[in-house]
C-alpha cells in the first residue's frame, strides 16, 4: 500500500494552496519553501543560510522559523526534534521512516512502505492501555560507519 502523498514543489501549487486557506503567498512564505526544496530536511537556521546565499536577500531566523511552523501546521512539511534539541523541517509530509545521524545532525528518509504497514498491522488492535495511537513514527538514530567515515575525511 502506497501512502505517498506528493509534496508541494510547484510554486504556483503552493500559491494556489495558500490562497486555498486563505493566506497569502508571501515572498518570504516562497523563498522558504523554495529553499526546503533544495534542502528537504532542515532548521530554521538551514533555511535562513540558505536563503541568504542563493537569494540574495535577508530574513530573520524567527521569520523563518515562523513561516515553517506554519507550514507544517497547514500539513506542507512535518517536523522532527533532533538529538541536539534543534526542530528541523521536512518537506515529504507523507508517512516515512527517518534515518538520524548523530554525527551531522542529519536526517535522510527511509522509503519502506512495506515495514511501515507490517508494524501498523501489529500494532493493530494492540493500543498501549489508557492511550489512544494517533501515529507511529520510526526514526533509526545512526552514526556513520567506519567505512564512510574514512571515506569522506579521504576526500
Amino acid at each position: 500500500m502506497n501512502r505517498r502523498k506528493k509534496s508541494i514543489t510547484d510554486m504556483e501549487a503552493l500559491k494556489a494552496f495558500l490562497r486555498s486557506q486563505k493566506l497569502k503567498a508571501t515572498p518570504q512564505r516562497l523563498m522558504v519553501h523554495e529553499a526546503m526544496m533544495e534542502l528537504g530536511h532542515a532548521s530554521a537556521d538551514m533555511v535562513a543560510d540558505y536563503i541568504s546565499g542563493n537569494c540574495n536577500t535577508k530574513i530573520t531566523i524567527a521569520s523563518v522559523y515562523n513561516v515553517l511552523s506554519m507550514m507544517a501546521d497547514l500539513k506542507i512539511y512535518s517536523r522532527r526534534m533532533s538529538g541536539n534539541n534543534k526542530m528541523y523541517f521536512d518537506v515529504n509530509s507523507f508517512k516515512h521512516i527517518h534515518i538520524y545521524d548523530t554525527t551531522s545532525n542529519s536526517y535522510k528518509d527511509l522509503i519502506d512502505d512495506e515495514l511501515l504497514e507490517m508494524v501498523e498491522q501489529r500494532l493493530q488492535g494492540r493500543q498501549p492501555k489508557g492511550y489512544k495511537l494517533e501515529s507511529i513514527d520510526i526514526q533509526l538514530i545512526c552514526r556513520p560507519a567506519r567505512k564512510t567515515r574514512k571515506k569522506k575525511a579521504a576526500l
